[in-house]
């Protein structure tokens, strides 16, 4: 079973970083190419979260549905990963489970620590070449964490207060847009980089 221990940084404090970390819909919007299912109500009280991730090779496109449990931990800033999926044609099937750490001060060290096994026609894939993909996207999420981090802490300009007519009705906040679609060939790329890196 292939397993994945993989630290990397996020340029911002751990104070600021965790708090997103625990918002799953937050989370799935840095995964290139993830999707959280419309209704999620009972994902929030047992812990199970299900949605897609879309991944386009050249022409071909693969859409993978499954489901995650998640427990958190904010004493040790530790979420537990338990994850299942199919493909869309159902021919392959894949188990992941983890533990995903917060720490540091001015700036966050995230660590994955984890297994995954696959199997049908990705399974040779999988066990080739499944770690060093793992890595690329990991790197992919940190950089776009980091700009949800920027985002959610940017300075609001001062105004003066001027009195003002009633404001309109609030409305609900919409959800963050998702991150860009995977690219295989992107993918299989890095993970070509992260192969070299590891033979020196």
């Amino acid at each position: 079973m292939p397993s994945v221990t993989e630290t990397t940084t996020i340029p911002s404090p751990a104070d600021k970083v965790w708090p997103l970390l625990r918002d799953p819909v937050l989370v799935a919007s840095c995964i290139p190419g993830a999707t959280l299912a419309p209704d999620q109500g009972d994902g929030q009280k047992d812990g199970m979260w299900r949605g897609s991730v879309r991944v386009k090779f050249g022409p071909t496109v693969a859409v993978f549905r499954g489901e995650a449990s998640l427990a958190f931990d904010d004493t040790t800033r530790t979420c537990t990963i338990e994850g299942r999926g199919i493909d869309g044609r159902g021919a392959s099937r894949a188990l992941a489970s983890g533990t995903v750490k917060v720490s540091g001060t001015d700036i966050t060290a995230l660590a994955v620590d984890g297994s995954f096994s696959v199997s049908g026609p990705l399974e040779t894939f999988a066990n080739a070449g499944g770690v060093h993909v793992a890595r690329a996207l990991l790197q992919e999420f940190s950089a776009n964490m980091a700009k949800k981090v920027a985002e959610q802490t940017a300075e609001v300009p001062h105004v003066e207060a001027t009195p003002l007519a009633a404001p309109p009705p609030a409305t609900a906040p919409s959800p963050p847009p998702p991150a860009a679609e995977i690219s295989g060939f992107g993918l299989l790329w890095r993970a070509f980089l992260f192969w070299l890196r590891g033979k020196r």
